[in-house]
Protein backbone atom coordinates (compact mmCIF):
# COMPACT_ATOMS: atom_id res chain seq x y z
CA UNK A 1 0.00 0.00 0.00
CA UNK A 2 2.70 2.37 0.56
CA UNK A 3 4.01 2.26 -3.08
CA UNK A 4 0.62 2.86 -4.42
CA UNK A 5 0.16 5.98 -2.07
CA UNK A 6 3.08 7.42 -3.20
CA UNK A 7 2.77 6.73 -6.78
CA UNK A 8 -1.21 7.98 -6.09
CA UNK A 9 0.42 11.48 -4.14
CA UNK A 10 2.96 11.68 -6.85
CA UNK A 11 0.62 11.98 -9.32
CA UNK A 12 -1.28 14.96 -7.62
CA UNK A 13 1.65 16.77 -8.00
CA UNK A 14 3.40 19.44 -10.59
CA UNK A 15 6.86 18.74 -11.68
CA UNK A 16 7.59 21.97 -9.29
CA UNK A 17 6.39 20.42 -6.25
CA UNK A 18 8.21 17.39 -4.32
CA UNK A 19 6.60 14.92 -1.95
CA UNK A 20 8.07 14.61 1.60
CA UNK A 21 6.95 11.59 3.37
CA UNK A 22 6.32 12.45 6.97
CA UNK A 23 7.54 9.38 8.67
CA UNK A 24 7.67 10.47 12.43
CA UNK A 25 6.84 7.62 14.79
CA UNK A 26 6.80 5.01 12.17
CA UNK A 27 9.03 1.83 12.07
CA UNK A 28 12.13 2.08 10.02
CA UNK A 29 10.46 -1.04 8.07
CA UNK A 30 7.87 1.21 6.83
CA UNK A 31 10.41 3.82 5.65
CA UNK A 32 12.62 1.37 4.33
CA UNK A 33 9.14 0.19 1.73
CA UNK A 34 8.83 3.85 0.56
CA UNK A 35 12.70 3.80 0.02
CA UNK A 36 12.20 0.76 -2.25
CA UNK A 37 9.45 2.76 -4.07
CA UNK A 38 11.46 5.25 -4.87
CA UNK A 39 10.85 7.73 -2.40
CA UNK A 40 13.93 9.54 -1.17
CA UNK A 41 12.63 12.56 0.76
CA UNK A 42 11.77 12.02 4.33
CA UNK A 43 10.21 14.52 7.36
CA UNK A 44 10.90 13.96 11.03
CA UNK A 45 10.03 15.78 13.76
CA UNK A 46 11.89 14.48 16.81
CA UNK A 47 15.38 15.29 16.37
CA UNK A 48 16.56 11.91 17.99
CA UNK A 49 14.45 9.72 16.23
CA UNK A 50 15.99 11.30 12.98
CA UNK A 51 19.02 10.41 14.65
CA UNK A 52 17.94 6.55 14.96
CA UNK A 53 16.23 6.20 11.45
CA UNK A 54 19.15 7.89 9.60
CA UNK A 55 21.89 5.60 10.88
CA UNK A 56 19.54 2.91 9.83
CA UNK A 57 18.88 3.47 6.51
CA UNK A 58 20.50 3.91 2.89
CA UNK A 59 22.65 7.26 3.23
CA UNK A 60 21.07 8.96 0.08
CA UNK A 61 18.01 10.46 1.85
CA UNK A 62 17.53 13.24 1.80
CA UNK A 63 16.29 14.39 5.76
CA UNK A 64 13.67 17.34 6.47
CA UNK A 65 13.20 18.05 10.11
CA UNK A 66 9.72 19.80 10.12
CA UNK A 67 8.61 19.71 13.59
CA UNK A 68 9.73 22.42 16.70
CA UNK A 69 12.99 22.59 17.14
CA UNK A 70 14.98 23.07 20.58
CA UNK A 71 18.08 24.42 20.80
CA UNK A 72 19.65 21.57 22.52
CA UNK A 73 18.27 19.34 19.92
CA UNK A 74 20.30 20.85 16.65
CA UNK A 75 23.63 18.80 17.49
CA UNK A 76 21.96 15.81 16.72
CA UNK A 77 20.83 16.49 13.49
CA UNK A 78 23.55 18.51 12.44
CA UNK A 79 26.05 16.19 10.73
CA UNK A 80 23.61 15.03 7.98
CA UNK A 81 19.95 17.20 7.56
CA UNK A 82 19.11 18.35 4.17
CA UNK A 83 16.56 21.37 5.66
CA UNK A 84 15.34 22.61 8.75
CA UNK A 85 11.53 23.49 7.87
CA UNK A 86 11.00 25.43 11.02
CA UNK A 87 13.19 28.00 12.01
CA UNK A 88 11.33 30.54 14.48
CA UNK A 89 13.87 32.42 16.60
CA UNK A 90 17.28 34.10 15.56
CA UNK A 91 18.59 31.81 18.33
CA UNK A 92 17.67 28.94 17.01
CA UNK A 93 19.23 29.98 13.82
CA UNK A 94 22.49 30.91 15.52
CA UNK A 95 22.52 27.33 17.05
CA UNK A 96 21.97 25.73 13.70
CA UNK A 97 25.31 28.19 12.34
CA UNK A 98 27.22 27.03 15.58
CA UNK A 99 26.65 23.22 14.59
CA UNK A 100 27.13 23.76 11.01
CA UNK A 101 30.28 25.23 11.59
CA UNK A 102 31.70 22.19 13.51
CA UNK A 103 30.70 19.78 10.60
CA UNK A 104 31.69 21.95 7.96
CA UNK A 105 29.03 21.96 6.28
CA UNK A 106 26.19 24.63 5.31
CA UNK A 107 22.45 23.44 6.27
CA UNK A 108 19.48 25.04 4.10
CA UNK A 109 16.56 26.31 6.35
CA UNK A 110 13.11 27.20 6.32
CA UNK A 111 11.47 30.50 8.00
CA UNK A 112 8.43 28.78 9.72
CA UNK A 113 5.75 31.66 10.07
CA UNK A 114 2.73 31.23 11.67
CA UNK A 115 -0.58 31.26 9.54
CA UNK A 116 -3.45 29.41 11.19
CA UNK A 117 -5.53 30.55 13.77
CA UNK A 118 -4.87 28.50 16.49
CA UNK A 119 -2.54 29.75 18.98
CA UNK A 120 -0.55 26.49 19.39
CA UNK A 121 1.14 26.62 16.37
CA UNK A 122 4.64 28.13 15.92
CA UNK A 123 6.30 30.74 13.69
CA UNK A 124 7.60 34.83 12.86
CA UNK A 125 5.05 37.08 11.65
CA UNK A 126 6.45 39.34 9.28
CA UNK A 127 7.99 41.95 11.29
CA UNK A 128 10.03 39.47 13.24
CA UNK A 129 11.29 37.61 10.22
CA UNK A 130 12.59 41.12 9.04
CA UNK A 131 13.42 41.49 12.11
CA UNK A 132 15.80 38.60 12.06
CA UNK A 133 17.35 39.12 7.86
CA UNK A 134 18.33 42.58 9.46
CA UNK A 135 20.35 41.44 12.06
CA UNK A 136 23.95 41.91 12.62
CA UNK A 137 23.99 37.80 13.35
CA UNK A 138 22.12 36.73 10.86
CA UNK A 139 24.45 39.32 8.29
CA UNK A 140 27.63 37.21 9.94
CA UNK A 141 26.06 33.55 9.19
CA UNK A 142 27.44 31.88 6.69
CA UNK A 143 26.51 28.08 7.41
CA UNK A 144 23.18 28.52 7.21
CA UNK A 145 21.31 29.20 3.66
CA UNK A 146 17.46 30.61 3.88
CA UNK A 147 15.76 28.82 1.42
CA UNK A 148 12.02 29.96 1.35
CA UNK A 149 9.08 29.76 4.24
CA UNK A 150 6.82 26.89 5.52
CA UNK A 151 3.81 27.05 7.47
CA UNK A 152 0.64 25.19 8.71
CA UNK A 153 -2.62 26.21 7.68
CA UNK A 154 -5.40 26.04 10.50
CA UNK A 155 -6.49 22.38 11.01
CA UNK A 156 -10.07 22.60 9.75
CA UNK A 157 -13.18 21.59 7.34
CA UNK A 158 -13.20 25.29 6.30
CA UNK A 159 -11.20 24.87 2.80
CA UNK A 160 -11.56 28.61 2.29
CA UNK A 161 -9.91 29.34 5.45
CA UNK A 162 -7.29 27.10 4.44
CA UNK A 163 -7.05 28.98 0.77
CA UNK A 164 -6.41 32.04 2.40
CA UNK A 165 -3.82 31.36 4.82
CA UNK A 166 -1.73 29.78 1.97
CA UNK A 167 -2.00 32.37 0.02
CA UNK A 168 -0.58 34.48 2.82
CA UNK A 169 2.33 32.30 3.04
CA UNK A 170 2.76 32.66 -0.47
CA UNK A 171 2.56 36.30 -0.17
CA UNK A 172 5.09 36.13 2.67
CA UNK A 173 7.58 34.53 0.49
CA UNK A 174 7.00 37.00 -2.46
CA UNK A 175 7.68 39.67 -0.51
CA UNK A 176 10.70 38.42 1.28
CA UNK A 177 12.06 37.39 -2.40
CA UNK A 178 12.14 40.92 -3.55
CA UNK A 179 13.05 42.29 -0.26
CA UNK A 180 16.14 39.87 0.86
CA UNK A 181 16.64 37.67 -1.61
CA UNK A 182 15.97 38.76 -5.28
CA UNK A 183 19.44 37.70 -6.41
CA UNK A 184 19.46 33.97 -4.74
CA UNK A 185 18.20 31.28 -6.77
CA UNK A 186 18.06 28.87 -3.76
CA UNK A 187 15.49 31.14 -2.17
CA UNK A 188 12.64 28.98 -3.71
CA UNK A 189 10.74 26.93 -1.72
CA UNK A 190 7.49 27.07 -0.17
CA UNK A 191 6.65 24.46 2.33
CA UNK A 192 3.31 23.88 2.86
CA UNK A 193 0.27 21.17 2.22
CA UNK A 194 -0.32 17.83 4.12
CA UNK A 195 -2.38 15.09 4.33
CA UNK A 196 -5.79 16.68 4.38
CA UNK A 197 -4.84 19.98 2.54
CA UNK A 198 -1.74 19.21 0.14
CA UNK A 199 -3.71 19.82 -3.08
CA UNK A 200 -4.65 23.23 -2.01
CA UNK A 201 -1.37 24.06 -0.89
CA UNK A 202 -0.16 23.29 -4.80
CA UNK A 203 -2.98 25.44 -6.38
CA UNK A 204 -1.37 27.93 -3.95
CA UNK A 205 2.06 27.43 -5.07
CA UNK A 206 3.66 24.68 -2.72
CA UNK A 207 6.63 23.50 -3.73
CA UNK A 208 7.67 21.00 -1.07
CA UNK A 209 4.22 18.90 0.70
CA UNK A 210 4.83 17.04 3.48
CA UNK A 211 2.28 13.85 3.96
CA UNK A 212 2.28 11.54 6.35
CA UNK A 213 -1.01 9.42 6.97
CA UNK A 214 -2.13 9.35 3.57
CA UNK A 215 1.31 7.60 2.74
CA UNK A 216 1.95 5.29 6.22
CA UNK A 217 -1.91 5.50 7.28
CA UNK A 218 -3.03 6.69 10.93
CA UNK A 219 0.18 7.83 13.10
CA UNK A 220 1.23 5.89 16.33
CA UNK A 221 1.11 7.38 19.65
Amino acid sequence: MIEENILKINKDLPPQTRLIAVSKTKPVEMLQEAYDAGQRLFGENKALEMRDKHEALPKDIEWHFIGHLQTNKVKYIAPFVRMIHSIDSLPLLQTVEKEAVKHERCIDCLLQFHIATEETKFGLDLNEARQLLESAEYKAMQHVRICGVMGMATNTDDMDLVHREFATLHGIFETLKKDYFSGSEAFREISMGMSHDYKIAVEEGSTLVRVGSSIFGARNY
